[in-house]
């Protein structure tokens, strides 16, 4: 950086001296400047020296009047606390209003009531009517002059880049974009200088922002980077869909220029932009469609000042939760976890996020297989909404650990609904899976009897219970990001289960989100879901993950393919073939409101079978009992070959169990049980369920 030569350096130093004024200073200024616009307006307006002192009883007297009703709204508008140092045009427009409603009274006081000869004045020393004008607008000139003036004294004193600087161009000549601008200019030592923007718009071509010059459209990128020796593209479009975004990254990489995204205003904490927050382009930006914004207002109202439980609040998507409600301001927020290290971490950082909150946050290491446990637990905090996340999600690993799975999702999810009916909380929201449709695989399954289960407490308590599907969720613990990031940066290869696979994706602020609005738009026993839009094969999903990485598929890195795992499908749902959905009050939230009318009568009949299985580990029977359960998961097979002919199970295998072979010959205990509570035949312990 060096500093800017400056002319009139005598100008420039009496405003430097400002620079040190506080606003006691600037309010002797103002009686100053103020006690003499008056008279320069007069003598603007009758341009004769020598006919002031005809005018001099009521010059005197609207002078005072000026400076009481001038200061007076100065100082209750808030003039005289404000460091001008940092003055934005916000301040400059409280000049201007303060001004205007000064001179306005002033106007009305000599323009309406002089005449009406309720002030003992001669008519031939009446001032003209354009006196309060003329003054308010040398007021103005003067008053916002040695404000602004400080302002720019601090702006030239931080200098300018020098002729290394980095040469910017910003992508998007919105909000986001002007804010960008003025930041980097209020911040030179940064080293960055603004060519220009780019914009699609044509009502902005040719046009200038703040000095930045509107160079063209975004297909234009690559001429324009070498007209202009740019070194550095900002992306400042929060909005755009990550089609746009990997159109236009894909033409930074073709002339060799770097890509840098600038988040939303809205994202950032309390609204306040830095430049030190452009970050690189991350995978959410390149979604293949816009981020869904849901309005959380309802949600605080719900949330504040209540007593907010939520099971498994250590993990990716129970810590995002603990974040947004904290910030709704709750009486008391409960997290329950089973694995204390993540527990406190998350405890750690909310403590920090707390702040001046009157918030009470309370950690509790308890697991909800245990329902002894969890009802004690529910009975000291004694919560009004509960958000039950806690469950096994990795489908390959339950695959080989059905009962765990059942265990954890279906009689964990049965543990936290009975202690929350024991002591009435209002409202109760579970956290399911799109695989929860039309399941293939155990984890599927087991969400889905936890769905019927919420369903079936709606029902019997008339509360608002309900469950809420995702889709993958980006940046979540075993996401398949996570797995992609760690394989590229071993060197590769990228695995891809097949070249057709696809999924919904979405955030998980987005998750969250979904959640927090279920809570609020739930009557008990509905299924809500993100309208995602189209699906991402994660073949492309990977690819755009090495991209971002600066390498090439098959120059630096391999992709290969290794086939679908039990339990996996190509492409997941979101609603069952009977479930009605509709939208709700927001356009990209989704609701099926009869979930309900699908619970089986059974159901507690086949969970105690399930936990009698599960508890005696025998992975057979429990995937047996799932199967008559949910139909349509005993019709996973014929599922995946008449929807994915490349999923077929292996020849060799019995499809219905992925148990080591030790473990399925071990029914026998159990369909004793079955002979003596229920009178079936031997072996008939997989059909209670049918009778």
């Amino acid at each position: 950086m060096q500093n800017v030569r400056l002319p009139f350096p005598r100008c420039w130093r009496l405003a430097d001296a400002l620079r040190h004024f506080r606003n006691r200073h600037f309010l002797a200024l103002d009686l100053f400047i103020l006690s003499l616009t008056p008279l320069m307006a007069l003598l603007l307006r009758i341009d004769q020296l020598a006919s002031v002192a005809a005018y001099q009883t009521v010059l005197i007297l609207y002078t005072v009047s000026a400076l009481a009703i001038r200061l007076f709204i100065f100082y209750r508008s808030g003039l005289y606390a404000r460091y001008w140092r940092f003055a934005s045009l916000d301040e400059l427009l409280l000049v201007g209003a303060a001004v205007c409603l000064s001179s306005t009274l002033l106007f009305g006081l000599f323009s309406i009531l002089l005449p009406l000869h309720l002030v003992d004045v001669e008519p031939l020393q009446l001032l003209p009517r354009s006196i309060p004008l003329i003054d308010g607008l040398l007021a103005l000139l003067f008053v916002g002059g040695n404000r602004l003036s400080v302002r720019l004294t601090e702006r030239w004193r931080r200098g300018s880049p020098d002729g290394a600087a980095t040469r910017v161009a910003i992508v998007g000549a919105g909000d986001t974009g002007s804010t960008s601008l003025r930041e980097i200019k209020t911040h030179p030592q940064l080293g960055l200088k603004v060519v220009g923007f780019v914009d699609d718009d044509p009502v902005k071509a040719g046009m200038t922002i703040h000095g930045a010059p509107v160079l063209g459209g975004c297909d234009q990128i690559p001429e324009l980077v070498s007209q202009h020796a740019i070194d550095q593209i900002f992306i400042a479009m929060p909005s755009a869909p990550g089609k746009e975004v990997r159109r236009i990254l894909h033409m930074c990489e073709q002339v060799g220029v770097q890509a840098k995204m600038i988040p939303a205003l809205h994202e950032l904490f309390e609204g306040h932009f830095s430049i030190d927050l452009v970050r690189n382009i991350e995978l959410e930006d390149l979604l293949r469609r816009a981020p869904v914004r849901i309005d959380t207002q309802a949600v605080s109202e719900l949330l504040r000042g209540r007593r907010v439980l939520v099971t498994g609040g250590g993990g990716s998507i129970g810590g995002e939760l603990c974040r947004q409600i904290l910030a709704c301001g709750p009486e008391r927020l409960t997290i329950v976890g089973h694995g204390e290290n993540s527990v406190f971490e998350i405890h750690k950082e909310l403590q920090t996020l707390k702040g001046a909150k009157q918030t009470e946050i309370q950690t509790v290491i308890a697991d909800v297989r245990f329902a002894g446990r969890i009802l004690r637990v529910f009975q000291q905090e004694q919560p009004h909404v509960v958000f039950h996340a806690a469950a096994h999600k990795h489908v390959h690993l339950m695959e080989q650990h059905p009962t765990e799975a059942v265990i954890n999702n279906i009689l964990g999810t049965k543990n936290v609904l009975q202690a929350a009916q024991a002591v009435q909380v209002e409202r109760f929201v579970m956290i399911s899976t799109d695989k929860a449709v039309n399941p293939t695989s155990v984890m599927g399954a087991t969400k889905r009897v936890a769905e019927l289960l919420v369903h079936q407490a709606a029902q019997a308590t008339g509360k608002p219970y309900c469950a809420v599907r995702f889709g993958n969720v980006l940046g979540s613990r075993g996401s398949v990001v996570l797995t992609f990031k760690q394989q590229i940066a071993a060197g590769g290869p990228v695995t891809v289960t097949h070249p057709e696979m696809v999924r919904f994706f979405m955030t998980i602020p987005e998750a969250v989100q979904l959640v927090l609005q279920a809570a609020v738009l739930g009557h008990g026993g509905e299924v809500f879901m993100l309208d995602m839009g189209q699906p991402v094969r994660i073949l492309d999903l990977a690819r755009d993950l090495i991209q971002l990485s600066g390498l090439q598929e098959g120059r630096d890195i391999d992709i290969v393919f290794s086939g679908l795992r039990p339990g996996e499908k190509l492409y997941e749902e979101m609603f069952t073939p009977d479930e009605s959905y509709k939208e709700t009050v927001h356009e990209k939230l989704l609701i099926a409101a009869n979930a309900a009318r699908f619970v089986p009568g059974n159901l507690d009949q086949a969970l105690e079978a399930l936990a009698y299985a599960a508890r005696l580990d025998d992975c057979d029977a429990a995937i047996r009992l799932l199967e008559n359960l949910l139909p349509e998961y005993g019709r996973r097979w014929s599922f995946n070959v008449d929807h994915q002919s490349s999923h077929r199970p292996p020849s060799h295998a019995d499809p219905r169990s992925t148990c080591p072979p030790t473990q399925q010959i071990r029914a026998s205990p159990l369909k004793r049980l079955a002979r003596e509570q229920w009178g079936s035949e031997a072996g008939a312990v997989c059909g209670i369920v049918r009778q």
